[in-house]
């Protein structure tokens, strides 16, 4: 295996999971000469840690609706009960916290490479069973066969080369054993992203290019069609639906304000008049022009994939 030299002993990290494979990206040069695409990817990294920068905006922002989605993912996983389960990106422990509640024998290890989301799930943490440390989703410190399930939660679409992630993920999955994704469908169905983007890209038509359905992986087929260029055996896909429920619109519309992720970021740099038109727009199409607060309710589909290791 190449030597990766990890990019947060060099730099001061304090991003989410979403960060656990950008600044991985960077790679050891033969005489420290930097590249292009080293430059590129150390910016993208600064980009992402702008936007994920605080643990707990992160849970009130998407965190709560992951724990939804974790369970989900871990039955369609099937994880047994017993052995050894990797949470690749694991931020602040839902992934972790859900196979931990599915079993009472299983040994998890969250990886993350931000050490702010580390000490946030690990501070949540009461269970022998689960540990959380730093660690790199391209450049895995863990040994071959080490794990019988190395499962991502949405994850794998920000990682700069999710076939190398992919790749480390089967390494360290012994022969026979299970590697699982899931991301959300950002373009057709994730509501409550879906709605926002809509009503951002109408108010402001240069933003179009920032809409999060841009994102790899996020359609369907795409996961199975990495996970089969993988060469992991018996790939099938799903589709994983929770219910987003929000108490109020501002229980909606606020935690875009927290500065977290693409969406948050892009409220954090608009002008007064521009968020309010945001905001108005957002409500109306919520709740009706003049209508009435309400509890809201949204889908929220994430596609899965899942495969088993091949024998070495």
């Amino acid at each position: 295996m190449p030597l990766f030299v990890a990019c947060f002993s060099r730099m001061q990290i304090r991003g989410p999971l979403l960060l656990i494979a950008l600044l991985g990206s960077c790679l050891a040069k033969p005489k420290d000469i930097a590249t292009v695409d080293d430059l590129s990817t150390r910016q993208g990294a600064d980009k992402e840690q702008r936007m994920f920068s605080r643990a707990d905006a992160y849970e009130r922002f998407m965190g709560r609706w992951s724990r939804q989605l974790a369970p989900a993912l871990v039955v369609y996983s099937e994880v047994n009960d017993g052995g050894a389960v990797l949470d690749v990106g694991s931020g602040t422990g839902a992934l972790a916290f859900a196979v931990r509640d599915a079993t009472t024998k299983t040994r998890v290890l969250g990886i993350d490479l931000s050490p702010e989301y580390v000490s946030y799930a690990s501070s949540s943490n009461k269970d022998a069973r689960v540990h959380f440390e730093v660690g790199d989703a391209q450049a895995l410190r863990q040994s071959d066969g080490a794990f019988d399930h190395t499962i991502s939660l949405l994850v794998l679409n920000f990682v700069p080369d999710p076939r190398r992630a992919v790749a480390e993920m089967m390494r360290v999955t012994r022969p026979g054993g299970t590697v699982s994704s899931a991301v959300w469908d950002y373009g057709d169905g994730m509501e409550m992203l879906r709605t926002f983007w809509d009503e951002a890209t109408a108010l402001d038509r240069t933003m179009a290019g920032h809409d999060e359905k841009q994102m790899p992986l996020c359609k369907q087929g795409e996961l199975a069609a990495l996970f089969r260029a993988a060469k992991l055996e018996a790939v099938s896909e799903t589709g994983l639906v929770v219910r987003m429920r929000f108490s109020s619109f501002d229980d909606y519309w606020e935690p875009f304000r927290l500065g977290q992720g693409p969406a948050g970021a892009y409220v954090a740099a608009l002008s007064p008049d521009h968020l309010q038109a945001l905001r108005e727009r957002l409500r109306t199409r919520l709740l009706g022009r003049g209508g009435s607060d309400r509890p809201l309710e949204m889908p929220a589909r994430a596609w899965a994939a899942k495969g088993t290791v091949p024998p070495r």
